[in-house]
């Protein structure tokens, strides 16, 4: 019985251990999973939070501009590393993967001015439209080119230039060796500006509104040729646009010079241009005071005359139907993508900005109202813009 009984303790004592055992290593498993899944969750939060965070400016309250340089043939992996070296985004690898998910690839060679405040949406929409051929002085003396400035107007601002004055510019402007050679370099661009007739200058609209780094050592052909060159390399995404549009350069930039100077808006320039290209399209004039003032030589703050509006001057739209010769002013990007796109599809033949609120109405001193026939367009007018400005 004793012989028994110390046999079955020392059972029951090796199954108590190996319970203490299972139990144990069934704890170390339940820790180190634990751990394991801890881990991996930690991974994940700060994975997503650093791919989060590097969607976003490096420093958003950054002015800081910095000059990089993407060499011809560069893959967008290294365009990535680039970028992340300059310390313009957070991490190559993660910009890399953004513009593949986004499908943006058809990166540009060239010179770039990009800052640490910029998303990576800005960075990769700007690394497409295509950068300088030179490097860019940022921090010298610059050149600025407003939008909606004349060629005019460009030489009478160069009068308080230190490295040009306004004779030489208009000289250039006329210099027929000159546009011939840029020409030749920009076919595309300059193909319908050369076969245009009655232009008063055939590089007006061609001069892209931007900043030009100058010094000592700048040509006035030097800076002339960025300026058309940075349209060129602006309207490079739209050739193919612009020809199933069935228009020329020419028109395309005729037109988006006039919504310039008609329009600050988005949604009422592509609107404006639809005005624009359905008047054409009836045969009717266009209309539009911006060209009578180019025509007659007369700024935005002077009264047009009764014998203005009747000029027989080629750029004067309220006598002569159809486009104008040529562009009368420098227009930026967002007005010539509005001719690009122009909204035509709702038939709108006239429009006027709102100068004079009326009580009870819904519309704003600004707003732009549009309209498909001239008795109820006349009618706003004398309701909302009594004075025709």
């Amino acid at each position: 019985m004793d012989n028994n009984n110390n046999d079955s303790n020392r059972s029951r004592s090796r199954v108590q251990a190996n319970t203490k055992r299972s139990r144990s290593g069934h704890s170390i498993i339940k820790w180190v999973l634990g751990i394991l899944v801890a881990v991996v969750l930690i991974t994940t939060f700060m994975g997503y939070r650093y791919y989060s965070t590097s969607l976003q400016p490096l420093d958003a309250k950054s002015s800081k501009q910095i000059e990089i340089n993407i060499p011809v043939g560069t893959t967008s992996r290294e365009v990535g590393s680039i970028l992340e070296n300059k310390h313009v985004v957070k991490s190559g690898a993660v910009f890399n993967y953004y513009t593949k998910s986004k499908k943006i690839n058809n990166f540009q060679a060239g010179y770039y001015v990009l800052k640490p405040s910029m998303t990576l949406k800005q960075i990769a929409t700007k690394l497409e439209k295509g950068g300088a051929a030179e490097p860019i002085a940022i921090n010298g003396p610059q050149l600025l080119i407003k939008e909606g400035e004349n060629i005019d107007q460009i030489a009478n601002s160069l009068k308080s230039s230190k490295y040009f004055n306004k004779n030489d510019f208009l000289k250039l402007m006329k210099d027929q060796t000159f546009i011939q050679q840029l020409a030749k370099k920009y076919p595309k661009l300059l193909g319908s500006a050369m076969k245009a007739s009655d232009v008063r200058y055939r590089l007006e609209g061609y001069l892209f509104p931007a900043s030009y780094a100058v010094d000592k050592t700048t040509s006035l052909k030097d800076v002339v040729t960025q300026m058309v060159a940075k349209t060129d390399a602006v309207l490079q995404p739209y050739y193919s646009k612009i020809e199933s549009n069935k228009m020329t350069v020419q028109e395309t930039l005729s037109v988006a010079s006039l919504v310039e100077m008609e329009g600050s808006k988005a949604g009422d320039r592509t609107k404006i241009a639809g005005v624009f290209l359905n008047r054409i399209k009836q045969g009717e004039t266009l209309g539009s005071d911006v060209s009578t003032r180019y025509a007659v030589k007369k700024s935005a703050t002077e009264d047009l005359t009764t014998s203005d509006l009747a000029s027989t001057n080629p750029y004067n739209t309220r006598v002569n139907t159809g486009y104008m010769p040529g562009p009368v002013d420098n227009p930026g990007e967002n007005s010539i993508l509005s001719v690009v796109n122009a909204d035509t599809k709702d038939g709108y033949l006239f429009f006027f900005a709102v100068t004079e609120k009326v009580p009870g109405s819904k519309y704003k001193v600004g707003d732009v109202l549009f309209y498909k026939d001239i008795n109820s367009f006349n009618e706003a007018v004398a309701k909302y813009n009594p004075d025709g400005k």
